[in-house]
Order: C-alpha cells, then sequence, then structure tokens
C-alpha cells in the first residue's frame, strides 16, 4: 500500500485558495475518518495530542479538455466514486452515442453546471440531471473514463485494437475476488473536494448509459491515500502510516512521459496520451493488524509510524538505503518489508503512479468486523512492465499479506483526452 497542477494536463496553472471552512458534507466526511483512527495520535505524539492536519479542499474547475484526460496527476481530490459498466449493446454506434453524450455530460459538470442537453426543464418534463450538484462549486471534479478488455470480446473491433497490454489481470496468491465487484466493459472515476459531487457525476453517468449500459460495481473513497502535487503533504492510511512517499509527482515531467503516459509508437496506437488503470480493493484484517506492537507494524511496513521515514533514517524523504544492517548483521528494512518489496530498486526501477482512497463497507456480519481498507488506483504506461511483476512479487513476499487480502480486480484503457469538438474515445472509435 507504499506508494501546482501539471503543466502537461488539464487544471496546469497555480492552485487555487484553500475553501474558508468546512461544509457539512466535509464535516461527514472526517467524521469517517476520524472514528477509524481515533487514539492513534496520543500513542504516537510527543505532547500526548494529534496534531490535525488543515483541509486541503479548494474551489473552482479544473479544465476538461487537455492532451491527457483529467483524474490522473491532477491534485488528489479528497473523495472518489468509481463505477464499472457492462455494455448491453453490441454496436459501435450505441457506444459511440454513450461516449459522446458522457462527453457532454463531463463537460458541464466539470464546469459546475447541469447538464439539461435539451435545455431548461419543465415541470411536464422528467430531468435529465437529478439536481442534487444544483447550487454547489466544482469542488476540482474531474471525470476519468476508460475501456475494459472485455469490451474487445465480441467482435466490435478490429483484432489488433486491444492491444498487448489491456488484459484481465492474472491471479495473484491470496486473492479472494468477488466476481461481481470486478472487471467491466467501461469505467469511470470522478474524484472532487465535495462527495456529493462526485456522486452526482456518477448518478447522472448512470441515467446516461441506459440502455446502452448498466452498472456493474461502485466503490465509493474517501481520504486519498497518496499526494499528486509537490504542494500536497503525505496523507495517512487506514493503519496509520504516511502513504505514497515516493509517488510519482505531476511535476516530474519525464517520470510521467517514461512511466505513466503511453507516448507514439507505443501500440496500440489509439492509445498514445493515455494511460491504463488498475484498481484493486485491498480490506485491512484489523483483528491481525491491531494485535500487532508498533515495531511490528513498522517492520511490516518498513517505515517509522510517526515521521514516515524509512528505519534506520530520521526523516520522510531520506531515501531508502535497503542494504543498510544492524549490528547484528540483520537488515534494518527487513527482507519481507512492504516498502523494500513495492520499491523501484527491487523492481528493475518500475515505478507507477497512486492515486488511491480509503473505502469503508457495512460490517462483515459473518465476522463481526468492519470491512475497510484501501481501494488501489494506479496508472501507469505498461500494466506488464509495471503492476503485474510488482504485484507478483508483493503477493509472494510482502509481510503486509498477513493483515490484508484483495477482494476486486480491475484494469482499463484509459485513451487521452479531449479536445474541443472532440469526444472521450475519439481516437479508438473514428
Amino acid at each position: 500500500m507504499e506508494e501546482n497542477r501539471d503543466t502537461s494536463e488539464q487544471g496546469s496553472g497555480g492552485e487555487p485558495p484553500a475553501r474558508p471552512g468546512l461544509s457539512r458534507r466535509e464535516v461527514l466526511g472526517g467524521a469517517v475518518m476520524l472514528g477509524v483512527g481515533a487514539g492513534l495520535g496520543h500513542v504516537l505524539t510527543p505532547s500526548g495530542s494529534a496534531a490535525r492536519a488543515q483541509p486541503e479542499a479548494v474551489t473552482g474547475a479544473v479544465p476538461f479538455h487537455g492532451a491527457h484526460q483529467a483524474g490522473v496527476v491532477t491534485r488528489a481530490q479528497s473523495y472518489m466514486h468509481f463505477a464499472a459498466f457492462d455494455l448491453t449493446s453490441g454496436s459501435v454506434d450505441d457506444l459511440r452515442s454513450l461516449l459522446k453524450e458522457w462527453t457532454a455530460a463531463a463537460q458541464a459538470l466539470t464546469a459546475g453546471l447541469p447538464y439539461e442537453p435539451s435545455g431548461p426543464t419543465t415541470p411536464l418534463q422528467v430531468p435529465v440531471d437529478g439536481g442534487e450538484a444544483l447550487g454547489l462549486d466544482p469542488a476540482q471534479l474531474t471525470i476519468t473514463v476508460g475501456f475494459g478488455p472485455s469490451l474487445f470480446v465480441g467482435g466490435r473491433f478490429a483484432q489488433n485494437a486491444q492491444g498487448p497490454e489491456l488484459q484481465v489481470l492474472p491471479a495473484f496468491i491470496g486473492d479472494r475476488l468477488d466476481p461481481a465487484h470486478s472487471g467491466g466493459d467501461l469505467c469511470v472515476q470522478a474524484c472532487a473536494d465535495d462527495p456529493q459531487v462526485a456522486f452526482h457525476a456518477i448518478h447522472l453517468f448512470s441515467r446516461l448509459a441506459g440502455p446502452v449500459a448498466t452498472v456493474r460495481w461502485t466503490q465509493l473513497g474517501f481520504g486519498r491515500t497518496a499526494s499528486t502535487t509537490r504542494a500536497q503533504t503525505t496523507p495517512r492510511n487506514l493503519m496509520g502510516f504516511k502513504d505514497g512517499t515516493e509517488n510519482i509527482r505531476a511535476e516530474d515531467t519525464a517520470e510521467l512521459d517514461e512511466y505513466v503516459w503511453v507516448q507514439r509508437g507505443d501500440e496500440p496506437a489509439w492509445m498514445a496520451g493515455g494511460t491504463y488503470l488498475v484498481a484493486r480493493r485491498i480490506r485491512i484484517l484489523f483483528d491481525r493488524w491491531d494485535a500487532i506492537s508498533l515495531r511490528e507494524q513498522e517492520q511490516t511496513i518498513g517505515r517509522a509510524k510517526l515521521s514516515g521515514a524509512p528505519l534506520g533514517s530520521a526523516s520522510e524523504f531520506d531515501a531508502m538505503n535497503l542494504s543498510a544492517t544492524s549490528p547484528n548483521g540483520e537488515p534494518v528494512i527487513p527482507n519481507d518489508a512492504h516498502v523494500r518489496i513495492a520499491s523501484p530498486q527491487t523492481n528493475s526501477g518500475q515505478r507507477i503512479l497512486r492515486r488511491g482512497y480509503s473505502y469503508t463497507e457495512e460490517v462483515d456480519s459473518s465476522a463481526g468486523e468492519i470491512d475497510a481498507g484501501l481501494f488501489f488506483i494506479a496508472f501507469q504506461r505498461s500494466p506488464t512492465h509495471q503492476f503485474i511483476p510488482i504485484q507478483t512479487r508483493l503477493s509472494n513476499f510482502d509481510a503486509l499479506n498477513h493483515h490484508t487480502v484483495h477482494t476486486s480486480s480491475a484494469m482499463f484503457a484509459c485513451p487521452p483526452g479531449v479536445q474541443p469538438g472532440g469526444y472521450i474515445g475519439e481516437t479508438l472509435l473514428s
């Protein structure tokens, strides 16, 4: 679970000023986090009281058009609503029409406008837009759309349209996947600093999808678990550790080109400027995690819980020294520590861009335990060279496997951004 907007993507420019105060939705979202982490500060802070980070929510709109889709390197917002869809039509024309309507809706919603394609609704008409975001700020809403490997089954497209990267992820050791909460022909990721704004986007997109597509599964996320700009502080996950310290940031343009954006010359050609999204729901087994000592937790992760520093170092952003040993000859960062197994140093230099969120579901009645953890999202240029080999190593050697279980899995190809007058997926469908 380790991990100034980008000038090459939508939303470039300086960060807008922070929103004064907290909205009711932000208070409710924060209450969920507080319920999980209460008491942590009394254990870890020298003063005996937990230091509270200031809210990082900002107002305003992220531009929709650009070379890349927003919601990848855009400054990570506070909330996410993710949905996967199954097509109910085999017609490419129907798919094209749906994507054009989704594009028009996304353009309106990200600007903070309602979507009524036929003009104002009269009292005798059914409104297209449910209206739950009327009067709300755009809250930095971004909408990112992707295509699943199952979309290319059934002869809709040329045989080589899928390309070599987009695939159903292999089964990894320890996976306990729910098929009903995995896969999908299409995905929509809506992120915002207001949970109601993110919900509104998925609600509207699901209404517009019928009768061409139906919702397969959804996931709500709160509390970002990665930073995607240098201006953001490193957040904590539900295990209480800082998460995503070594993430690729929007300012790392050379790394984005190497590890995130599909380049011209890569196959398939329609994906140039796009990226591949991997989603994994990772449940934390709190009955196990909460039962081990602070030292054991730090040895499992490979970082100090309070500072976030690699074991043996003083500060969060100190370089990780995987060769350091203790006086008795043991590695300072254990051989099975999560950060060691996930590090680019042990994965042929490969990196991914993390953009996940914490989640919580209803109590697992069969065990009487909290069902909560990480909805992991990562973007990359080549899943076959990045996520798949990294996760293979993690599933084999990571000490964190004793405290987590993967319950959902999906991969989607997110095409390049939309130019004015164009639509999402135009490079594939034109």
